[in-house]
């Protein structure tokens, strides 16, 4: 009897600690403060369904819930080439081959920038505030935004009534949808109106319960504003009384309110503007309004943990969950605190899901949320990284589906690009700049210093390479297969052979947004390192393609002549990798692109296995670079540290990133909702980080999959990871380390074939049956790696060998569908 009661004790106290370790998890993903945003947006509670986002400020007295909708962009279709470039290209190269960058970017300045629109700005609807008398003392308060079920939530008390607010963003219904209860009957009044600072509107309010905003975005840059917005709320009390002015809704004395916001406009696509964006709105609403709050929500939730569910983080526990996020920022640089790391990874996974779904427009530079009608940058598309930055975790964090929108926005761009290629350029195919916008404009944007870079369109169809490396479905590459060989055939018609060296070569070109001394402060040049490294992936992909698909042989023999042709990578008199042809680099440039490293990271032409000597190169420019600058900077330069092996120094970054904005001296940060600072917001470092984190803990783009490549030392206790993909279409499963050595994977093929695996520590198959040890080429084509060319390097630099960990590699034949489960090899 003893026994038994004291086994009943033991396992009422491992279901405690069972439980209170799940609350702990749970917990830890949400970011939760004890304070209101006040008037700083970035204090606010992001969510989106893709197509709607809000800014839920958690404000008691007067609560603001600022609105976004995907396609609200000013202007309507148009196009921005500068038909005076053909014509004078060949006096422009002439200007860079005689040392005059300075002449040559004037003259760039006036024939090949846009002498129209520099793109147009996602814009804001408006905010709906709800003001609430007599709520000025308060107590208990509390928000957070759940990450688990999308979420935001505010509480807090007056007097002895509890009130609570819970917002989403709903993707079934697309709506937002608040729901306002209180501990008490009667006890819920306010009035609700909308703002915004759109200047072309109207307001209406009925006495049905609803609020509405109609209005037309507005003229910039000579491009008229003709996108037609409409946006109504529908309050509905459970009890209680309801009144209206002309422009407002006043609720009294309700037991409860719902209130659902709907938004719609007449965009249809980049060149179509006829729709009926009242109709859309109406539709939208009818549907939601004939639903309980508790419905929406559970259908919501159950629609948004379809993907965010898919991967789950632990990095070790963590005593800091019930310290408010704010403090718990502040406070990362100086604590372990792992499951914070792990919070702010999901978070970049929470946001694409709620930026970013099929049908909508990509996530731009603010994602989809921005409160400023004339934003920074105008909050559109930055193609020389940023948006590219956006989708990198897409598809190595199981959110395939949210890289649509920018895989559809590159083949709408390969048909507005053919004009913007034939007429400024004389070639075939397809081109973008540095800058695009929802009317998908291809032209010159901001100058001759970034827009003269012509490398957009060639950057962009890597993501749809990637699509297929990773899901290995033969009919989307059909369908995508124009798209890259149109990019190809750009290239092809418009490489020029170099006068001094022979190489084939860009001109006029820039490496994004720097400018060496010896440039005369110019970023104007001719065959730059990035370019090259472009052109070289833009051939590879169109060569593979055509082979897979048996077609345009021809075709893809005079690609790889060409590519054979380009320029190779150069290590300069500083044991650096060049920027440019020639050895100009300063040591000291501290510059937020690195963009050189492109070889590195997103491209595997850079690797410490295949390419020893440039991998020196690569690690002395990124020592040379600096780890602080702005936050999409710091996010790029986790990856290139994950990719150099070195998991300390890829935290540091992490740590870097995550510092409240402010703090690094001339660099970005955090903000208290955890955006990323440029500053200001910039999306891109989220997801910058959350894929760095990735690729801390599992790498497939340099012919293997790597597990645990660059564990820092303070994750090497224990961890665990599931549900990431890679490509040729595996899928870690579940990943469990300890003391820095993976002790369990389970891996899942999906299209079968051969998965050569690089541990950190011998493991074997669950069956006892050890493992074959991997030789010669990865025979599986998802893992082809092209050889680049031998580099040239100075006789002034020092190439320091390489100090690599031991890895153990093996080759496992898998059969499709099949999970092959791996331990530790004792």
């Amino acid at each position: 009897m003893h026994q038994k009661l004291i086994f009943f004790i033991f396992c009422f106290v491992m279901m405690c600690f069972t439980n209170l370790k799940a609350q702990s998890s749970k917990a830890d993903l949400k970011l939760w403060y004890d304070k209101p945003s006040g008037k700083v947006w970035e204090n606010a509670m992001p969510v989106g369904n893709g197509r709607l986002g809000a800014m839920v400020y958690g404000n008691v007295e007067s609560e603001n819930i600022q609105l976004n909708e995907h396609t609200l962009w000013s202007g309507s279709p148009n196009r921005n080439d500068n038909p005076l470039a053909l014509d004078s290209l060949n006096r422009i190269c002439q200007l860079i081959f005689d040392s005059k960058q300075k002449d040559a970017e004037r003259l760039i300045n006036k024939v090949i920038v846009s002498k129209k629109s520099h793109g147009q700005m996602f814009e804001p609807v408006g905010s709906i505030k709800l003001d609430f008398l007599g709520h000025e003392n308060y107590t208990n308060y509390y928000r957070d935004l759940n990450l688990q079920n999308a979420l935001a939530t505010t509480t807090y008390n007056v007097g002895d009534v509890t009130y609570k607010r819970e917002v989403i963003a709903s993707f079934p219904d697309r709506v937002i949808a608040i729901h306002l209860t209180a501990s008490k009957s009667n006890s819920l009044s306010f009035t609700a109106l909308y703002t915004t600072p759109q200047p072309k509107v109207k307001h209406k309010a009925s006495n049905n319960g609803e609020l509405i905003l109609s209005g037309t975005t507005i003229n910039h840059e000579g491009v008229e504003g003709k996108v037609k917005f409409e946006s109504i709320a529908k309050i509905i009390p459970k009890g209680g009384s309801l009144t209206n002015t002309d422009s407002t809704i006043s609720v009294k004395n309700a037991d409860e309110v719902t209130i659902y916001i709907s938004v719609a406009t007449n965009f249809n696509s980049y060149n179509d503007i006829s729709g009926n964006e009242i109709d859309r709105a109406n539709s939208y609403l009818r549907k939601a309004v004939t639903e309980k709050f508790s419905d929406v929500l559970s259908a919501n939730i159950a629609a948004y943990q379809k993907f965010f569910n898919r991967v789950k983080l632990d990095l070790g526990e963590s005593k800091f969950a019930n310290v408010p996020t704010d403090q718990r920022l502040k406070n990362f640089n100086s604590v372990n605190d792992p499951s914070f790391a792990a919070l702010y990874y999901q978070y970049g996974r929470y946001l694409l899901i709620s930026s970013s779904q099929p049908g909508g427009q990509p996530a731009n530079l603010q994602g989809i949320w921005n409160n400023s009608l004339r934003p920074a940058w105008d909050s559109k598309y930055t193609i020389n990284i940023n948006t590219e930055m956006n989708y990198w975790p897409a598809e190595k964090t199981n959110l395939a589906e949210m890289h649509e929108p920018l895989l559809k926005m590159v083949q709408e761009l390969s048909v507005t690009g053919q004009k913007t290629a034939k007429d400024m350029y004389g070639a075939r195919g397809w081109m973008a700049h540095h800058n695009t916008d929802i009317w998908r404009i291809t032209g010159a944007v901001d100058g001759a210093f970034w827009g003269a870079w012509s490398n957009g369109g060639g950057w962009l169809s890597q993501h749809l390479w990637e699509h297929y490396l990773y899901s290995g479905d033969k009919e989307y590459l059909k369908s995508v297969y124009p798209v890259l060989k149109g990019a190809a055939m750009f290239y092809a018609d418009y490489l020029i052979t170099h006068p001094k060296y022979k190489w084939s070569v860009m001109s006029p070109d820039t490496s994004p947004e720097n400018a060496p001394a010896a440039h005369q402060g110019s970023s104007i040049d001719v065959g730059t390192t990035m370019t090259n490294q472009i052109v070289f992936d833009v051939f590879s992909n169109a060569i593979q393609a055509a082979s897979i698909l048996n077609r345009d042989k021809a075709f893809a023999d005079t690609l790889k002549q060409k590519r054979s042709n380009l320029a190779p990578m150069q290590i300069g008199k500083h044991s650096q990798l060049q920027e440019w042809l020639d050895d100009v680099d300063n040591p000291k440039d501290n510059h937020r692109h690195i963009s050189h490293l492109y070889g590195l990271f997103p491209s595997n032409q850079i690797s410490p296995y295949r390419t020893p000597e440039l991998y020196s190169a690569a690690k002395n420019t990124l020592l040379q670079r600096g780890d602080v600058s702005t936050g999409w900077s710091m996010g790029w330069k986790v990856n290139w540290w994950a990719k150099m092996l070195d998991g300390d120094h890829a935290y540091k970054l992490i740590q870097n990133q995550l510092t409240p904005v402010g703090t690094n001296e001339g660099g970005g940060g955090t903000y208290n909702n955890l955006f990323d600072a440029h500053a200001p917001f910039q999306i891109d470092g989220n997801f910058g980080c959350t894929s760095g984190i990735t690729e801390m803990l599992m790498q497939s783009s340099d012919g293997d999959l790597n597990l645990l490549p660059a564990l820092p030392d303070l994750w090497l206790a224990k961890g665990n990871i599931s549900g990431l993909r890679a490509r040729g279409g595996f899928e870690l499963i579940n990943m469990e380390w300890k003391d820095g050595k993976v002790i369990k994977a389970e891996i899942k093929s999906t299209l079968g074939g051969n998965l050569r695996l690089r541990l950190p520590n011998k493991m074997k198959l669950i069956n006892n049956k050890l493992l074959k040890i991997a030789s010669g080429n990865n025979p599986n084509l998802f893992y082809q790696t092209e050889e680049v060319k031998a580099p040239i390097i100075s006789d002034k630099a020092i190439i320091t060998p390489l100090n690599l960990k031991e890895t153990f590699v093996y080759d496992v034949t898998t059969n499709k569908d099949k999970i092959y489960t791996l331990i530790l090899n004792q």
